[in-house]
């Protein structure tokens, strides 16, 4: 029999934690929401695996130590209105909300929208309004947001997504082209101010009609 908090543990002490994740609220979280009730039935048997997971329509869900990162990153209170842009299966949106106050998700995925919706509902996740459309440019409606998450790259980040932050809100993007990406974490310093760290190299799918870079012709 497949001892399944054995695997869960294994996890977060080889993958989550040798990779600097050593914020003990991320660490309880991945106990409390279990990964493998989020993850597509046909992939279940990677839901611990230190790979991005397929999903509908060329999406994926990241690596179990890039969520916690992330979240670690973040820094979450729990006052925090959060945006996150694409859903997924919803995983990231139960983090998410585990830990701040209120999210707003958006995905442009009619399939997945249906499948976290699901997931959500099955845990009785209720601090979230999940929405359908293409946030891939910003989603302003609800702003400002305290934390706003990209959950898959972008070519270049539009300027709408650091003008929804409200003073001291932090975006979370992962931002560049194959082979070349980098995690950033920008801060509303004050009202139109911001700094910008770069946290470490990456590559991840890019999100549906993301802005790209500018072709120069010759």
């Amino acid at each position: 029999m497949v001892n399944l908090e054995q695997i869960r543990f294994n996890m977060v002490e080889q993958q989550i934690r040798t990779w600097n994740v050593l914020n003990q609220e991320v660490l309880d979280l991945l106990y409390e929401i279990k990964r493998e009730e989020f993850v597509p039935a046909a992939y279940r048997f990677m839901a611990f695996t230190d790979m991005e997971i397929p999903l509908e329509h060329d999406a994926v869900m990241l690596t179990p130590k890039m969520e916690a990162r992330i979240l670690q990153e973040l820094h979450i209170k729990k006052t925090d209105k959060i945006l996150e842009v694409g859903t997924g299966t919803g995983y990231m949106t139960a983090l998410l909300a585990k830990l701040g106050a209120h999210v707003h998700s958006v995905e442009i995925v009619p399939e997945l929208h249906a499948m976290a919706h699901i997931n959500l509902q099955t845990h009785d996740i209720t601090n979230i309004t999940l929405e359908k459309g293409d946030a891939s440019r910003g989603w302003p409606g609800h702003g400002p947001y305290d934390v706003i998450v990209l959950t898959a790259s972008t070519p270049v980040l539009p300027e709408g997504f650091q003008q929804s932050l409200a003073p001291g809100g932090r975006l979370f993007a992962i931002i560049g082209e194959e082979p070349m990406m980098e995690a950033t974490l920008i801060t509303c310093t004050s009202p139109g101010n911001y700094s910008s760290t770069r946290l470490f190299e990456t590559c991840t799918a890019p999100l549906k009609n993301a802005l790209q870079r500018e072709q120069f012709h010759f």
